[in-house]
């Protein structure tokens, strides 16, 4: 005579089927995220020499390694709001078109290419003797190649070229996931275009934005192949990961390299929680505003 099934015992237990889901999903978080989080608080607070602060108090005495925080800023900041400014008319351009698959397939591209690939390719582009400027020269509007590789500029194009995409796909999810009735009822109670992207979407779409604000900008922020192939690594792009980089791997102080690392993501966390305070001040409702 065969005993209670599996099922039957762990509810005796007061184990239900959503808790054994859940305990996989919780040990995958603290080995992949709250572990090595943890291990880079420890690690940053055991210097090679001093006090416990001593790796960040080097930092922050020290221009040319605090330097890189604003540096990095004003790369990341123009690059997302930028990114954002095109995506959202795009999208809304984009959700009205019959072949949308077709077009996010192609702006995919530049993301499975990766970086590296990119600021590769942009050097040939963009570079003194690529198609650009040599362009530029053959059809008269330059007499010399115009420098926009090796400085903040070609830094810029690249992460604009990379983030775009990521930005314009979470962006039109958003716009294509508004109902059309509610569009369509505030034109028959005769609101005008403006109208009803001031009064309508954009207040449904600022959640939305603030996401994918933060995330298109965790992704600049984080930037590194292309400030040392496309910027000045040692002048106005460079930038904290690099000063990261060079702390661990060149100088071999790990544990400056991990409090390097730590301050990078509290600046990062800091712009996240502002942004989404910010989305506050505008629509508190439910998401009553999508389809389906």
């Amino acid at each position: 005579m065969s005993g209670p099934s599996l099922g039957t015992r762990l509810a005796a237990r007061g184990i239900d089927g959503t808790t054994l889901l859940v305990l996989p999903g919780i040990a995958v978080m603290v080995a992949l995220f709250v572990y090595p989080f943890l291990y880079g608080i420890v690690d940053s607070l055991t210097p090679k020499e001093g006090v416990w602060y001593s790796n960040y108090t080097r930092f922050f005495s020290d221009r040319f390694q605090y330097g890189t925080i604003a540096a990095t800023l004003w790369l990341a900041l123009p690059v997302t709001i930028l990114n954002m400014a095109l995506a959202l008319p795009i999208a809304f351009r984009v959700r009205l078109m019959n072949r949308q698959r077709l077009l996010t397939t192609i702006l995919v591209l530049p993301v499975t290419l990766g970086t590296v690939f990119v600021a590769d390719g942009l050097l040939t582009f963009l570079g003194p003797q690529g198609w650009f400027n040599r362009t530029l020269i053959l059809v008269g509007i330059l007499d010399a190649p115009v420098k926009l590789t090796n400085n903040y500029w070609g830094v810029f194009a690249s992460l604009l070229i990379t983030g775009f995409p990521f930005a314009f796909l979470l962006t039109l999810s958003y716009v294509t996931g508004i109902d059309p009735a509610i569009e369509q009822a505030a034109a028959t109670l005769g609101a005008k275009p403006r109208q009803r992207f001031m009064r309508v979407f954009l207040p449904l779409l600022v959640p939305g934005l603030a996401v994918t604000f933060c995330l298109s900008f965790v992704q600049a922020f984080a930037v590194f192949p292309s400030a040392v192939l496309l910027g000045a690594p040692a002048g106005a792009t460079r930038v904290i990961s690099i000063a990261a980089y060079q702390a661990a791997f060149e100088q071999y102080d790990h544990s400056m390299g991990t409090a390097i690392a730590i301050i990078m993501g509290v600046v990062e966390l800091v712009i996240v929680v502002a942004v989404l305070g910010l989305r506050s001040f505008f629509y508190r409702g439910p998401a009553g505003g999508t389809k389906g």
